[in-house]
């Protein structure tokens, strides 16, 4: 039997601290505003609630902040990679084929 190392290796190290960088970068890049209810909720991972309270805002508020603040770190992000960000999902092909065959079997019985 054949033990895979869980230990990274060197490329996959070396992507995510490239998406780490550009994570870090959409999330300063954005206004205060958005920035901070980005980072309770998202990194520090409070609750909406928490958020709200922490900020004195209302949950509704804190919400669409974190909807829109994401949306704009979306666009960044897809603007700093360009067209070729759409080959980071490619399409399954086989595998895709193979998972539905197995759906419809499934639904047969």
């Amino acid at each position: 039997m054949k033990m895979v190392d869980p230990a990274p290796n060197p490329e996959q190290t070396a992507t995510r601290t490239e998406l780490g960088q550009l994570l870090e970068e959409a999330v300063l890049g954005l206004p205060e505003d958005y920035r901070t209810v980005v980072m309770l909720r998202d990194v520090e991972e409070m609750s909406t609630t928490e958020t709200a309270t922490a900020l004195e805002l209302t949950e509704d508020n804190v919400k669409v902040r974190l909807h829109r603040g994401h949306a704009m770190m979306r666009g960044w992000l897809l603007a700093r990679v360009g067209p070729s960000g759409k080959k980071a999902f490619p399409f399954m092909g086989e595998r895709c084929d193979r998972v539905v065959r197995g759906v419809f079997e499934r639904l047969e019985r």
